[in-house]
């Protein structure tokens, strides 16, 4: 596999202990934390990436001449599509009617993480272009002989790489909130329309209303008691969405010790008894809302925890977004606008290759005319007051 200067070499590798952290993240850099050998670490050792949930781990290496490794890709071997955020159910239906198997597949992602991020990890300065990574994870399918690979919510960039190299171009759509250099909530909401702001403010008033203290805890004041509160909310959420609980109580706990202040836990109690918790991650440039859970009825408790105050923390720092994860047209009004999502998918066979180009290329017309819609909602000023 030539990449211009020397022969990259691929292995496979069914845990990321096999991998040096150091290796990993020289290519995985600091800016998405969820891409980091920690993060990952902490899925597969807790056993929440695991047999039982059906995220085999499959992480491809690619070493130049055999020796330095200059690429890595965070993926797993799925017997079924659950925990991706991008739904491929259709496809393995058409697949499977005509008598071919659709899983297992490859999937390059962060496991029940719809964290947009880079997926194809290379070293700084190593020249390794998309295309020799895409030519890597197609040799990998075709010698298990597997259906597809996909690589979920990757960088544009890699995106247009993968979408150059011949793979099929996917997108979805987020709502992200974006800090125009506001001072503080308050210079936020200046920028809102005045109906806007006052429905803003008044959630607000409410939350804060009702005799909760807030907590927003990072570090090591995260303890092993907001660990357990925070993982019975997580099963009460997943209980009431008729979801599988794929993270484990250890996971927590060792997402704690080993990314430390890169974890920010919103936490509300009611006197001392705790009653909900919202789970972030920070990158260079972003606060990344992920899970999140409560016990008992609150008014807009839900928007005070994971959209105002991860605003808040995110003006506080001088990050430049906040991303709040999955859905939620809702967020729309919180000041979290539409952003594209990206994904790509390489399909070995040829009919069903034909069949999920000609249906993404409608999809993505309704994508693209949906978000223009939802622009349209936006809370922000257009000129008045």
């Amino acid at each position: 596999m030539p990449d211009g200067s020397a022969t990259l070499t691929l292995t496979l590798h069914a845990k990321i202990a096999d991998i040096g952290a150091a290796d990993w993240d020289a290519c995985a850099g600091t800016g998405n934390p969820f891409v980091s050998h920690a993060f990952l670490s902490a899925m597969e050792d807790s056993g929440s990436a695991s047999s039982r949930t059906g995220w085999l781990p499959q992480h491809a290496v690619l070493r130049r001449g055999g020796g330095e490794i200059v690429g890595i890709v965070p993926m797993y071997a799925k017997s079924h599509s659950y925990g991706e955020y991008v739904f491929d159910h259709g496809w393995a239906n058409a697949l499977e009617r005509i008598g071919k198997d659709y899983y297992p597949k490859l999937q390059a992602a962060v496991p029940f993480s719809p964290v947009p991020g880079p997926r194809l990890l290379r070293r700084p300065r190593s020249g390794v272009p998309v295309a020799a990574m895409a030519s890597a994870l197609e040799q990998a399918c075709a010698s298990h002989k597997l259906s597809s690979v996909h690589v979920t919510f990757c960088t544009r960039d890699e995106w247009t790489g993968l979408g150059d190299a011949g793979w099929l171009q996917r997108i979805g759509t987020q709502f992200h909130w974006e800090n125009e250099g506001y001072s503080d909530f308050e210079g936020f909401l200046g920028a809102l329309s005045s109906r806007k702001r006052k429905v803003l403010r008044r959630e607000r008033r409410d939350a804060n209303a009702a005799g909760l203290t807030f907590h927003s805890l990072s570090g090591a004041d995260i303890t092993e008691r907001h660990w357990d509160a925070f993982y019975a909310f997580y099963q009460s959420t997943v209980d009431r969405k008729w979801g599988s609980a794929y993270l484990t109580r250890s996971f927590f706990s060792l997402l704690g010790q080993r990314l430390g202040a890169k974890v920010v836990l919103m936490y509300a109690q009611n006197g001392t008894t705790p009653v909900a918790g919202a789970l972030n991650l920070v990158g260079d440039e972003a606060l990344y809302g992920r899970n999140w859970g409560c016990s008992g009825d609150w008014p807009f408790l839900h928007f005070e925890l994971c959209y105002y105050r991860a605003i808040d923390w995110a003006i506080e720092h001088g990050l430049k977004r906040v991303e709040a994860g999955a859905q939620g047209r809702h967020k729309i009004q919180r000041g979290y606008l539409p952003k594209p999502t990206y994904s790509a998918h390489w399909i070995t066979h040829p009919g069903l290759r034909r069949a999920v180009a000609d249906f993404l290329v409608e999809e993505r017309a309704g994508v693209e005319a949906e978000m223009t819609a939802l622009a349209g909602e936006s809370p922000f000023r257009k000129g008045e007051d």
